[in-house]
């Protein structure tokens, strides 16, 4: 087991390209479950490979176990990397299979057996030893994947898109298997995914990209409820925030026709007289036409049980985006309704309109408003 970091890592491909990582500074704690999460294009993959040696480091380094190990070859890193397509030997069994690396490595064949029968119990794989792949389901053979990577004890574990592969039903079992299974090892891990739900579940933190760039990383609870800036509010969470513009006067914002008290000093630290609001859609609830809510025709309404959303473009907006609103799923507003929607003032996040970054007094201690502002800064050159 052992740390990882990465210290301003960066990857260029090409002279004048932007970076596909750029300056990327992370650490990751002995024992610790990292999810890597972002849209496509985000670097994830690429971060995850650097670490794995199989991408150069441009700048800065990567250490393991506080190693220095940017120049050290893939094999000599005493890592264990499972991949989105599960890459097993169709000729041989289940049990070769999670022996092959051992067996490499000069290690007996009993103990290999004995390694392979104790990987096995843990994921439930035992009456499957001399199967062959082909006679495995998906996930019974991403367990393979899994214990092929387990028998060698790595330091760390890489896991890349691993349950890409699999339907819904499954990947939610899965995805509970290995969290589970990683934490009972204690072998650091770190996780990529573009399923930021996937994230959410799994992860003892969350680290979130964009452009290569470093957005926030932090515990789940956290990146749903403080969001650093507007695309970690917008990319985490299912449904995502409704995020709007709206102009302020120092203690209140304007949306639609109506005006919102907001918390004292928030709007001060603002850069224009506009904000970026964002409201989670638990955090607007239907009221009644008398108290001032937003009108609001329903375009859409999804049931599902106990909860149900209603979209809708509250009236005098002029976006394609419509605002989501979680209601009772038991009798929900249908298609065609006017309805009055009010935002919970408490939970209301506010965004600087230029920058992007989060106004509100709880701003994440684990990205300093100093290095969100680098971010913003870069972000605005690349554009």
């Amino acid at each position: 087991m052992a740390s990882v970091i990465y210290d301003a890592a960066s990857r260029i491909y090409s002279a004048g390209a932007r970076p596909a990582i750029n300056q990327l500074e992370l650490e990751i704690k002995d024992g610790e479950f990292l999810v890597l999460v972002g849209p496509s294009g985000c670097g994830k993959s690429t971060a995850l490979r650097m670490l794995a040696g199989l991408e150069e480091i441009d700048e800065g380094r990567i250490l393991i176990g506080g190693e220095d190990v940017s120049d050290v070859s893939p094999k000599d890193r005493d890592i264990a990397m499972v991949f989105q397509s599960y890459a097993l030997y169709p000729h041989m069994t289940v049990a070769d299979n999670m022996g092959f690396a051992l067996k490499i490595a000069g290690v007996s064949k009993q103990e290999r057996y004995r390694q392979v029968r104790e990987a096995a119990k843990l994921l439930d794989l035992e009456d499957y030893l001399e199967r062959k792949p082909r006679a495995l389901s998906g996930g019974q053979r991403q367990r393979v994947a899994m214990g092929r990577a387990i028998v060698r004890s790595p330091k760390v574990f890489l896991m890349d898109e691993p349950l890409s592969n699999l339907d819904a039903k499954l990947r939610v079992q899965t995805r509970t298997q290995i969290a589970a299974l990683t934490r009972k090892l204690q072998v650091t891990t770190v996780y990529v995914t573009h399923d930021q739900v996937e994230a959410m579940t799994m992860g003892d933190r969350v680290c979130v990209l964009k452009d290569g760039i470093l957005q926030q990383v932090d515990v789940p609870r956290n990146l749903y409820a403080r969001p650093a800036n507007v695309f970690v509010a917008g990319f985490i969470g299912s449904p995502s925030m409704n995020l709007l513009t709206a102009n302020h006067d120092g203690s209140s914002v304007e949306v639609g026709d109506q005006r919102f008290e907001v918390p004292a000093g928030i709007l001060q630290r603002a850069s224009a007289s506009t904000v970026t609001l964002g409201m989670r859609p638990e955090d607007l609830h239907l009221v009644g036409a008398e108290t001032g809510g937003l009108e609001m025709e329903v375009l859409l309404t999804e049931e599902l049980g106990a909860d149900a959303y209603i979209f809708g473009i509250p009236k005098g907006f002029e976006t394609l985006q419509p605002t989501i609103v979680r209601v009772d799923g038991r009798k929900p507003p249908m298609k065609g309704e006017t309805v009055y929607v009010a935002p919970d003032i408490s939970y209301l996040h506010v965004f600087d309109s230029e920058t992007g970054l989060r106004l509100n007094e709880d701003v994440p201690e684990h990205t300093p408003q100093a290095q969100l502002a680098d971010v913003a800064a870069l972000q605005e050159e690349d554009t």
